[in-house]
């Protein structure tokens, strides 16, 4: 999945300057506009067995909204026990 600033083009300056990153490198936040996914398995899901799922490695996705998708909850990595 694309990163939003490799999308943009942004550089490492601009990544650390975004107004939505409190830490390099942070997740995009829904609120941004460029980091809407345009994959077409994308699926946002409200169901909570999905949405709060223990076995899902959250920490892999790269968007804030990933976490909120019906396709990376149910296809995405999984924590190791």
């Amino acid at each position: 999945m694309a990163k939003c600033w490799e999308q943009r083009g942004c550089d490492e300056d601009m990544q650390r300057e975004c107004p939505h990153c409190i830490e390099y490198k942070d997740n995009c936040p829904t609120k941004c506009a460029f980091a809407q996914c345009d994959r077409a398995t994308y699926e946002l899901t409200i169901d909570p067995e999905l949405v709060f799922d223990a076995t899902v490695d959250r920490s892999a996705a790269i968007k804030d909204g990933c976490t909120f998708c019906a396709f990376f909850l149910t296809h995405g990595p999984r924590i190791q026990s």
